[in-house]
């Protein structure tokens, strides 16, 4: 486990550059100095069947075609592309690769004519989560994951990564009635087995394949905290606590071999560079075509890749979706990288601007802030196992919030206020064991959600 910072001054806390690079793809480098442009898209409503997949494969050459082409044209460093999978493409592995190989031999054919550096990721989508209780070790649904693992490589994929559920079927009931205790189960205790048996898995399934283990991302649980207090349907203080306690669970990706670039809609992501030195893909106010944020210029402060989360495939005025997105990211990352030739200062100015333009106006914008996250980070790290640096996590980025609003440096709308004290009584009376946490919840409602032999408590 991680005992120490990989980056251990704010000086030093920069996009671009991370402790331990990445090299793969067609020339591509993570890391090194320049930020690159991760492009993500997906299909506009269709359903998925052996029926619609010659017009799937037909959308995707479309979206890959405008990307590469838009690329290269505005002649990028370089480009990440992400697939994400659709339920029924992991579900139906043939169809999931299928459009794997299209993507990497488009790639390649631009690399070998138009010298277009490139890498894809290929994210296979969690689908254990469609049974509930869900089976985390077995059946159709980990069959499937497993299947796509192992033949990505062989399909073209350059990085596998995952937006995993392990101990979401609990996470979903927390966030409803902002329970931290309850939370801090799902992340602490739940969360962490999980990532350990699945990130075991696919490690190796690409050491056999030669592909890079990118990492994972908790927004199942903190961006679906996120979106609902948007919606002011949980409170924003609530949001942020999730949002830190996710980073000991998404850290085991990187305990068990993951080295980056982590999964852009990881906001954790700052916290995963600052402990484990991986480069981080981060998505802001480009994602604003998948889900609304107070995060939008932050996110960007410490990024090495800069994405759009997801977009459909639908015409706008100037061109299909895919491509906009891609050229705003370009726009963005020009800039950065710009500052980055102009020195460190300048880069440490451009961040310190990104950093302040959202910091004050949301808990959730607080604690992505780059010396928040050195010191919670720290905080974290002290301790030696994944429920105690869960339970240190929120009891730390709290005590974080609280000082910050009481000096008049973060503002809090009057409604969220007394939730810093609920928050406090949540957070004082969790138990020092994760075994009596355990215990706990079997004996609650919650007991129904989720199948402890599946995560192997006790071993």
């Amino acid at each position: 486990m991680y005992n120490s910072l990989a980056i251990k001054t704010l000086s030093d806390f920069l996009f671009g550059l991370a402790p331990r690079p990445v090299r793969c793809g067609r020339g591509l480098e993570f890391g090194t100095g320049t930020v690159i442009p991760e492009i993500n898209f997906t299909l506009p409503p269709i359903d998925i069947n052996a029926a619609t997949m010659p017009e799937i494969i037909h959308q995707y050459t479309e979206m890959i075609e405008g990307v590469c082409q838009r690329a290269v044209d505005l002649e990028v460093p370089g480009l990440l592309v992400e697939f994400e999978t659709l339920p029924e493409m992991t579900v139906e592995p043939p169809w999931g690769l299928e459009i794997t190989r299209l993507l990497a031999d488009t790639l390649r054919r631009y690399y070998d004519e138009r010298g277009l550096k490139s890498a894809l990721r290929l994210t296979p989508n969690d689908t254990r989560e469609m049974e509930r209780p869900p089976r985390m070790r077995s059946g159709k649904y980990w069959d499937g994951m497993l299947e796509m693992f192992e033949a990505a490589g062989q399909a073209g994929a350059d990085l596998l990564g995952i937006e995993s559920t392990g101990g979401k079927e609990v996470s979903d009931e927390a966030i409803m009635t902002a329970d931290l205790r309850t939370m801090v189960f799902a992340l602490g205790v739940l969360a962490p087995r999980d990532m350990a048996f699945l990130w075991t898995a696919m490690v190796a399934a690409c050491e056999r394949a030669g592909m890079v283990p990118s990492g994972d991302t908790a927004c199942g649980f903190a961006n679906t905290a996120m979106v609902l207090a948007e919606q002011n349907l949980v409170p924003r203080l609530f949001a942020a606590l999730v949002r830190v306690a996710t980073v000991p669970r998404s850290l085991v990706a990187y305990e068990m071999g993951a080295r980056g670039p982590s999964k852009d809609c990881a906001y954790e992501g700052p916290y995963m560079k600052a402990i484990a030195g991986v480069p981080i893909s981060m998505e802001g106010r480009t994602a604003a075509c998948a889900h609304l944020s107070h995060i939008g210029n932050i996110a960007q402060a410490v990024c090495d890749c800069w994405s759009n989360e997801s977009v459909q495939n639908v015409r706008l005025l100037s061109t299909f979706a895919p491509t906009v997105s891609l050229e705003q990211l370009v726009y963005d990352c020009r800039l950065m990288n710009a500052a980055s030739r102009g020195g460190a200062s300048e880069a440490r100015r451009l961040r310190d601007w990104l950093t302040e333009s959202d910091a004050a106006s949301d808990p959730q914008a607080w604690v992505l802030r780059p010396d928040v996250v050195l010191r919670l980070s720290e905080e974290i790290i002290a301790e030696k196992t994944p429920y105690h640096r869960t339970c240190r996590a929120v009891r730390a980025a709290l005590a974080e919030i609280r000082r910050a609003h009481s000096s008049g440096e973060l503002r809090l709308p009057k409604r969220e206020v007394p939730w810093l004290d609920r928050m406090q009584r949540q957070v004082d009376s969790l138990p020092d064991r994760e075994e009596a946490l355990f215990e706990e919840m079997l004996q609650s409602p919650v007991a129904s959600k989720f199948r402890p032999e599946e995560y192997c408590f006790g071993k």
